[in-house]
């Protein structure tokens, strides 16, 4: 198991979920090598663009960012991912455990839209994600309509 229980992630998730606040990113990192224990390590205000330049290609971490893009030509819309990094130098028995990990992230970092899993950091190119961001809200609006039917 993953320790998140440091309060300052709880604050930190606030923070970037809240409307009035500039901070639209988090990122966790384990205390050491060879700790199961996650800790806040830095927050941002640049999007993805600013997350991959702080991404430890030798870590394994975890990243929650709102992302905004245009809904239509007059509105944005704001959704989050969890981000799930594995650098391409991380050690193996890092990897080994981050799919046990990732269920104690998701409890803490609880609401959000897609799942990104990345292992280079154009894994984290806006416009991809933006596009599966879009296809989940389709296919939210089309079960709602079929549960209509039901």
């Amino acid at each position: 198991m993953a320790d998140v229980t440091d309060p300052s992630i709880d604050i930190a998730y606030l923070d970037v979920r809240s409307d009035k606040s500039d901070t639209n990113w988090l990122l966790l990192d384990y205390e050491n090598e060879k700790s199961d224990k996650l800790q806040l390590t830095q927050t941002g205000t640049g999007g993805l663009a600013e997350l991959r330049e702080v991404l430890d290609d030798s870590k394994a971490s975890y990243a929650y960012v709102r992302v905004a893009y245009a809904n239509d030509k007059e509105s944005t819309r704001e959704k989050f991912i969890l981000v799930v990094w594995i650098g391409p130098q991380c050690k193996v028995m890092r990897k080994a455990k981050i799919s046990v990990h990732s269920a104690d992230v998701k409890g803490a970092l609880r609401v959000y839209s897609i799942e990104v899993a990345a292992r280079e950091k154009d894994d984290l190119n806006e416009d991809p994600i933006v596009v599966r961001l879009r296809k989940v809200r389709r296919f939210r609006a089309f079960l709602l309509r079929s549960d209509a039917f039901c």
